[in-house]
Protein backbone atom coordinates (compact mmCIF):
# COMPACT_ATOMS: atom_id res chain seq x y z
CA UNK A 1 0.00 0.00 0.00
CA UNK A 2 1.02 3.30 -0.68
CA UNK A 3 1.82 5.27 1.77
CA UNK A 4 -1.05 7.99 1.13
CA UNK A 5 -3.22 6.15 -0.58
CA UNK A 6 -6.06 8.34 -2.42
CA UNK A 7 -9.33 8.02 0.24
CA UNK A 8 -12.54 9.03 -1.87
CA UNK A 9 -15.04 10.62 0.46
CA UNK A 10 -18.73 10.53 -0.73
CA UNK A 11 -20.84 13.07 0.72
CA UNK A 12 -24.55 12.22 0.33
CA UNK A 13 -27.16 15.62 0.99
CA UNK A 14 -30.93 15.59 1.59
CA UNK A 15 -31.85 18.59 3.00
CA UNK A 16 -29.03 19.32 4.96
CA UNK A 17 -28.85 23.18 3.95
CA UNK A 18 -28.06 24.39 8.04
CA UNK A 19 -25.43 21.75 8.15
CA UNK A 20 -24.06 21.19 4.80
CA UNK A 21 -21.12 23.87 4.92
CA UNK A 22 -19.58 22.31 7.89
CA UNK A 23 -19.55 18.97 7.24
CA UNK A 24 -17.87 19.74 3.48
CA UNK A 25 -15.40 21.72 5.87
CA UNK A 26 -14.56 18.78 8.22
CA UNK A 27 -13.65 16.60 4.64
CA UNK A 28 -11.10 19.42 3.38
CA UNK A 29 -9.76 20.15 6.82
CA UNK A 30 -8.69 16.37 7.35
CA UNK A 31 -4.75 15.85 8.67
CA UNK A 32 -4.43 13.29 5.76
CA UNK A 33 -3.88 15.05 2.82
CA UNK A 34 -4.92 12.42 -0.24
CA UNK A 35 -8.61 13.01 -0.21
CA UNK A 36 -10.71 13.03 -3.42
CA UNK A 37 -14.37 14.15 -2.34
CA UNK A 38 -17.42 13.75 -4.34
CA UNK A 39 -20.82 15.60 -3.86
CA UNK A 40 -24.44 14.06 -4.15
CA UNK A 41 -27.58 16.18 -3.44
CA UNK A 42 -30.51 14.62 -3.69
CA UNK A 43 -32.67 16.70 -5.10
CA UNK A 44 -32.89 18.73 -2.08
CA UNK A 45 -36.42 21.08 -1.42
CA UNK A 46 -34.52 23.22 0.71
CA UNK A 47 -31.50 25.18 -0.34
CA UNK A 48 -29.24 22.47 0.01
CA UNK A 49 -27.61 23.16 -3.46
CA UNK A 50 -27.79 26.84 -3.09
CA UNK A 51 -25.28 26.40 -0.10
CA UNK A 52 -23.01 23.93 -1.56
CA UNK A 53 -22.51 25.83 -5.18
CA UNK A 54 -21.33 29.10 -3.21
CA UNK A 55 -19.45 26.60 -0.97
CA UNK A 56 -17.63 25.04 -4.19
CA UNK A 57 -16.65 28.76 -5.23
CA UNK A 58 -13.38 28.58 -3.48
CA UNK A 59 -13.25 24.52 -4.47
CA UNK A 60 -13.87 24.63 -8.65
CA UNK A 61 -12.17 20.97 -9.01
CA UNK A 62 -14.98 19.15 -6.78
CA UNK A 63 -17.36 17.17 -8.39
CA UNK A 64 -20.81 18.02 -7.60
CA UNK A 65 -23.70 15.99 -8.44
CA UNK A 66 -27.11 17.22 -8.49
CA UNK A 67 -29.90 14.93 -8.81
CA UNK A 68 -32.99 16.02 -10.76
CA UNK A 69 -35.19 13.77 -8.90
CA UNK A 70 -35.03 12.15 -5.51
CA UNK A 71 -33.29 8.73 -5.54
CA UNK A 72 -32.61 7.91 -2.09
CA UNK A 73 -28.88 6.68 -0.30
CA UNK A 74 -28.35 3.93 -2.20
CA UNK A 75 -28.86 5.31 -5.80
CA UNK A 76 -27.32 8.29 -5.01
CA UNK A 77 -24.34 6.43 -3.47
CA UNK A 78 -23.71 4.13 -6.04
CA UNK A 79 -23.81 7.13 -8.43
CA UNK A 80 -20.99 8.70 -7.32
CA UNK A 81 -18.88 5.94 -6.24
CA UNK A 82 -18.95 5.22 -10.04
CA UNK A 83 -16.44 8.24 -10.48
CA UNK A 84 -14.64 7.62 -7.30
CA UNK A 85 -11.07 6.85 -7.91
CA UNK A 86 -9.86 6.64 -4.09
CA UNK A 87 -8.62 2.98 -3.37
CA UNK A 88 -10.77 3.53 0.03
CA UNK A 89 -14.26 4.89 0.56
CA UNK A 90 -16.29 6.37 3.31
CA UNK A 91 -19.77 7.47 2.99
CA UNK A 92 -20.32 10.80 4.79
CA UNK A 93 -23.66 12.36 5.39
CA UNK A 94 -24.05 15.98 5.35
CA UNK A 95 -25.56 16.68 8.38
CA UNK A 96 -22.18 15.01 10.16
CA UNK A 97 -18.58 16.12 10.86
CA UNK A 98 -15.64 14.30 10.77
CA UNK A 99 -13.04 14.26 13.34
CA UNK A 100 -9.24 16.02 12.02
CA UNK A 101 -7.59 12.86 12.36
CA UNK A 102 -10.47 10.50 11.35
CA UNK A 103 -9.15 9.37 7.77
CA UNK A 104 -5.31 9.13 9.08
CA UNK A 105 -6.39 7.58 11.84
CA UNK A 106 -8.37 4.74 9.39
CA UNK A 107 -5.47 4.55 6.87
CA UNK A 108 -3.19 3.76 9.98
CA UNK A 109 -5.09 0.86 10.99
CA UNK A 110 -5.34 -0.38 7.60
CA UNK A 111 -1.68 -0.14 7.42
CA UNK A 112 -1.09 -1.88 10.54
CA UNK A 113 -3.54 -4.17 11.47
CA UNK A 114 -3.28 -7.88 11.21
CA UNK A 115 -6.20 -8.96 9.98
CA UNK A 116 -4.82 -10.38 6.07
CA UNK A 117 -8.33 -10.31 4.36
CA UNK A 118 -8.91 -6.70 5.58
CA UNK A 119 -12.34 -4.93 4.21
CA UNK A 120 -13.54 -1.92 6.46
CA UNK A 121 -12.34 -0.34 9.86
CA UNK A 122 -14.59 1.71 11.46
CA UNK A 123 -14.73 3.47 14.90
CA UNK A 124 -16.64 5.53 18.05
CA UNK A 125 -18.47 8.65 17.13
CA UNK A 126 -19.90 11.14 19.03
CA UNK A 127 -23.86 11.60 18.95
CA UNK A 128 -24.43 15.80 19.02
CA UNK A 129 -27.88 17.33 18.82
CA UNK A 130 -28.66 19.26 15.98
CA UNK A 131 -27.83 22.15 17.47
CA UNK A 132 -23.92 20.58 17.34
CA UNK A 133 -24.08 19.93 21.23
CA UNK A 134 -22.63 16.84 22.57
CA UNK A 135 -25.12 14.32 23.72
CA UNK A 136 -23.03 10.75 24.52
CA UNK A 137 -21.39 8.03 22.83
CA UNK A 138 -22.05 5.57 19.79
CA UNK A 139 -20.43 2.86 22.05
CA UNK A 140 -20.38 3.47 25.96
CA UNK A 141 -16.87 4.74 27.19
CA UNK A 142 -14.78 4.90 30.37
CA UNK A 143 -13.18 8.05 31.37
CA UNK A 144 -10.59 7.29 29.74
CA UNK A 145 -12.62 7.71 26.50
CA UNK A 146 -12.07 4.26 25.47
CA UNK A 147 -15.05 1.69 25.01
CA UNK A 148 -16.47 -0.40 27.77
CA UNK A 149 -16.94 -3.52 26.19
CA UNK A 150 -14.38 -5.08 24.08
CA UNK A 151 -15.88 -5.07 20.34
CA UNK A 152 -15.55 -7.80 18.61
CA UNK A 153 -12.89 -7.83 14.95
CA UNK A 154 -12.05 -9.95 12.56
CA UNK A 155 -14.77 -12.26 11.39
CA UNK A 156 -17.47 -10.37 12.53
CA UNK A 157 -19.84 -11.76 10.61
CA UNK A 158 -22.19 -14.35 13.16
CA UNK A 159 -22.14 -11.30 15.43
CA UNK A 160 -23.70 -9.01 12.99
CA UNK A 161 -26.32 -11.40 12.00
CA UNK A 162 -27.62 -11.60 15.55
CA UNK A 163 -27.40 -7.74 16.29
CA UNK A 164 -24.84 -7.67 18.49
CA UNK A 165 -22.44 -5.74 16.41
CA UNK A 166 -23.71 -2.59 15.33
CA UNK A 167 -21.48 -0.47 13.77
CA UNK A 168 -22.09 3.33 12.61
CA UNK A 169 -21.69 3.47 9.21
CA UNK A 170 -20.46 6.86 8.77
CA UNK A 171 -17.46 5.66 10.92
CA UNK A 172 -16.34 3.41 8.23
CA UNK A 173 -13.50 3.15 5.88
CA UNK A 174 -14.20 0.22 3.15
CA UNK A 175 -11.73 -0.59 0.59
CA UNK A 176 -13.37 0.43 -2.99
CA UNK A 177 -12.35 -3.65 -3.52
CA UNK A 178 -14.90 -4.49 -1.34
CA UNK A 179 -17.91 -2.02 -2.94
CA UNK A 180 -16.37 -3.34 -6.48
CA UNK A 181 -16.72 -6.96 -5.12
CA UNK A 182 -20.17 -6.35 -3.77
CA UNK A 183 -21.62 -4.00 -6.70
CA UNK A 184 -22.32 -1.45 -4.71
CA UNK A 185 -25.12 -0.81 -2.20
CA UNK A 186 -28.47 -3.08 -3.42
CA UNK A 187 -30.86 -0.39 -5.05
CA UNK A 188 -33.75 -2.34 -4.09
CA UNK A 189 -33.71 -1.43 -0.29
CA UNK A 190 -34.49 1.88 1.11
CA UNK A 191 -31.77 1.70 3.19
CA UNK A 192 -27.76 0.31 2.85
CA UNK A 193 -25.80 -0.33 6.27
CA UNK A 194 -27.39 -3.68 7.52
CA UNK A 195 -27.24 -5.16 4.12
CA UNK A 196 -24.15 -4.19 3.42
CA UNK A 197 -22.23 -4.97 6.80
CA UNK A 198 -23.82 -8.43 6.44
CA UNK A 199 -22.47 -9.21 2.69
CA UNK A 200 -19.23 -7.13 3.71
CA UNK A 201 -18.79 -9.25 6.79
CA UNK A 202 -19.31 -12.46 5.43
CA UNK A 203 -15.98 -11.71 2.44
CA UNK A 204 -14.07 -9.68 4.86
CA UNK A 205 -12.30 -9.29 8.03
CA UNK A 206 -12.91 -5.80 10.25
CA UNK A 207 -10.92 -3.69 12.34
CA UNK A 208 -12.01 -1.30 15.16
CA UNK A 209 -10.58 1.95 16.10
CA UNK A 210 -11.24 3.05 19.62
CA UNK A 211 -11.38 6.87 19.05
CA UNK A 212 -14.24 9.03 18.04
CA UNK A 213 -13.40 9.67 14.23
CA UNK A 214 -16.95 11.48 13.51
CA UNK A 215 -19.57 13.59 15.16
CA UNK A 216 -23.02 12.23 14.23
CA UNK A 217 -26.29 14.37 14.41
CA UNK A 218 -28.87 13.11 15.94
CA UNK A 219 -32.16 15.05 13.98
CA UNK A 220 -35.90 14.09 14.82
CA UNK A 221 -36.97 13.05 11.06
CA UNK A 222 -33.95 10.39 10.83
CA UNK A 223 -34.75 7.01 9.25
CA UNK A 224 -34.25 5.01 12.48
CA UNK A 225 -36.75 6.59 13.55
CA UNK A 226 -39.25 5.58 11.28
CA UNK A 227 -38.60 1.96 12.19
CA UNK A 228 -41.54 2.18 14.59
CA UNK A 229 -43.72 4.31 13.10
CA UNK A 230 -47.56 2.77 12.65
CA UNK A 231 -49.62 3.22 9.15
CA UNK A 232 -47.43 4.68 7.91
CA UNK A 233 -45.71 4.44 3.99
CA UNK A 234 -42.00 5.15 4.75
CA UNK A 235 -41.68 2.94 7.95
CA UNK A 236 -43.65 -0.14 5.95
CA UNK A 237 -40.89 0.31 2.98
CA UNK A 238 -38.32 0.62 5.78
CA UNK A 239 -39.41 -2.54 7.86
CA UNK A 240 -39.85 -4.58 4.36
CA UNK A 241 -36.48 -3.71 3.32
CA UNK A 242 -35.65 -5.53 6.25
CA UNK A 243 -37.05 -8.29 5.60
CA UNK A 244 -35.13 -9.01 2.32
CA UNK A 245 -32.17 -8.38 4.32
CA UNK A 246 -32.91 -11.19 6.33
CA UNK A 247 -33.97 -13.38 3.59
CA UNK A 248 -30.90 -13.06 1.66
CA UNK A 249 -28.63 -13.37 4.89
CA UNK A 250 -30.22 -16.81 5.36
CA UNK A 251 -28.73 -17.99 1.60
CA UNK A 252 -25.44 -16.66 2.78
CA UNK A 253 -25.58 -18.72 6.02
CA UNK A 254 -23.29 -21.62 6.43
CA UNK A 255 -23.41 -23.19 9.76
CA UNK A 256 -26.03 -24.03 11.98
CA UNK A 257 -24.92 -21.70 14.71
CA UNK A 258 -25.27 -18.48 11.81
CA UNK A 259 -28.79 -19.60 11.39
CA UNK A 260 -29.15 -19.35 15.25
CA UNK A 261 -27.94 -15.95 15.30
CA UNK A 262 -29.97 -14.75 12.24
CA UNK A 263 -33.08 -16.25 13.85
CA UNK A 264 -32.65 -13.88 17.14
CA UNK A 265 -32.94 -11.06 14.84
CA UNK A 266 -35.76 -12.76 13.07
CA UNK A 267 -37.89 -12.86 16.03
CA UNK A 268 -37.16 -9.13 17.13
CA UNK A 269 -38.60 -8.33 13.81
CA UNK A 270 -41.70 -10.87 14.46
CA UNK A 271 -42.12 -8.79 17.93
CA UNK A 272 -41.38 -5.22 15.80
CA UNK A 273 -43.97 -5.67 13.08
CA UNK A 274 -46.84 -6.74 15.69
CA UNK A 275 -46.77 -3.96 17.37
CA UNK A 276 -46.93 -1.54 14.61
CA UNK A 277 -49.47 -3.74 13.23
CA UNK A 278 -47.92 -4.48 9.81
CA UNK A 279 -49.91 -7.93 9.46
CA UNK A 280 -48.79 -9.00 5.59
CA UNK A 281 -45.07 -8.40 6.49
CA UNK A 282 -45.67 -10.50 9.53
CA UNK A 283 -46.68 -13.08 7.82
CA UNK A 284 -43.82 -13.21 5.35
CA UNK A 285 -41.42 -12.95 8.66
CA UNK A 286 -43.27 -16.18 10.06
CA UNK A 287 -42.76 -18.05 6.92
CA UNK A 288 -38.73 -17.01 7.63
CA UNK A 289 -38.92 -18.34 11.21
CA UNK A 290 -40.59 -22.00 9.43
CA UNK A 291 -38.06 -21.83 7.28
CA UNK A 292 -35.08 -21.40 9.79
CA UNK A 293 -36.62 -24.39 11.59
CA UNK A 294 -36.74 -26.72 8.74
CA UNK A 295 -32.97 -25.82 8.24
CA UNK A 296 -31.91 -26.59 11.71
CA UNK A 297 -33.93 -30.26 11.55
CA UNK A 298 -32.83 -30.65 7.30
CA UNK A 299 -30.57 -28.65 6.25
CA UNK A 300 -26.61 -30.44 5.68
CA UNK A 301 -24.26 -27.69 5.94
CA UNK A 302 -21.06 -28.47 4.29
CA UNK A 303 -19.22 -27.75 6.95
CA UNK A 304 -20.82 -30.63 9.39
CA UNK A 305 -20.52 -33.04 5.95
CA UNK A 306 -16.74 -33.21 6.26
Amino acid sequence: MQNNPLVTIICLCYNHEMYVAESLNSVINQSYPAIELIIVDDCSSDDSKEVIRKWLINYPEIRFITNETNLGNTKSFNKALKHAQGEFIIDLATDDILLPNCVALQINTFNNSPYKNLGAVYGNVELISANGTFDSYYFPVNNQKKVIEKRITGDIYQSVLSGGNSICSVSAMIKKTVFDHLQGYDESLVYEDLDFWIRASRLYEFDFIDEPLIQKRIVTNSLGSDFFKKKDSRARKINHSTYLILKKAISLNRTKSEDLAIQKRVHYEITHTFKIRDYNLLIKLLRLRILLSWRKNFKRFKSQQL
